[in-house]
């Protein structure tokens, strides 16, 4: 299935990369509460203690969503194979960009998605949302059948654009300057569809970028 895929990375050099982009996404919440933690420690800062702890709290709540999304987008999120609830995925998503300026608008029709289906329905959601700089919508659409699925990502606002990096990048492309932790996730992507059985494709027009994914029904299950 992954005999066309231009560029096959060793494993060792996926996981380097895909630790750098979690890292990348996790610096900036920890951080932030060990600034936070700092100010309640200092006797003479008790008054921003009241706005210390507010940070506390939002970047503590930052880090587990980002820790929870990754988890499942990046990771197997449990090895067994299954149907994942898209009402988890939608929280997930959810909670992962409540501090973006893109909007999540869901509209996921499948009750449930085999879990490769919903690890990439994830990673095409982070897509979507990074195609996305100034704000505006994020529409997340998926069907199921026979244990296929046909996944949509639909980006619409101000500036919205489909990086060449990124477009190369799904395809199985290396960009001009190589893999980095920002352009190994559609990699990854990419990777995903197509263990899977299926491929992604994007397309912008004006300030519109869609993604989608049409993968096949997983061998042996029924639906």
């Amino acid at each position: 299935m992954l005999d066309d895929f231009p560029s096959e990375l060793a494993a060792e050099q996926l996981s380097a990369l895909l630790c750098s982009r979690l890292c990348h996404d996790l610096v900036s919440p920890v951080s932030a509460l060990g600034a936070a933690l700092s100010v309640i420690d200092d006797p003479d800062s008790s008054d921003m203690h009241e706005d210390a702890m507010d940070l506390v709290r939002e970047s503590s709540r930052q880090a587990q969503a980002k820790l929870e999304f990754a988890r499942l987008a990046f990771g197997g999120g449990g090895s067994a194979p299954g149907v994942l609830d898209c009402r988890e995925l939608q929280r997930l998503a959810e909670n992962m960009y409540q501090a973006f300026k893109p909007e999540i608008v869901w509209k996921v029709e499948a009750a449930g998605l085999e879990k490769n289906a919903g690890r990439l329905l994830l990673n095409l959601c982070s897509l979507g949302v990074d195609a996305a700089p100034r704000g505006g919508t994020v529409t997340v659409e998926a069907t199921s059948s026979a244990g296929g699925a046909r996944l949509r990502v639909v980006t619409e606002g101000p500036r919205a654009r489909l990086e060449e990096g990124t477009a190369l990048a799904l395809e199985g492309k290396a960009p001009e300057n190589g893999f980095d932790g920002r352009s190994i996730q559609p990699y990854y992507t990419a990777l995903i569809a197509r263990s899977a059985g299926g491929r992604v494709s994007a397309h912008a027009d004006g300030e519109r970028v869609e993604f989608q994914a049409l993968l096949k029904p997983v061998e042996g299950m029924i639906g």
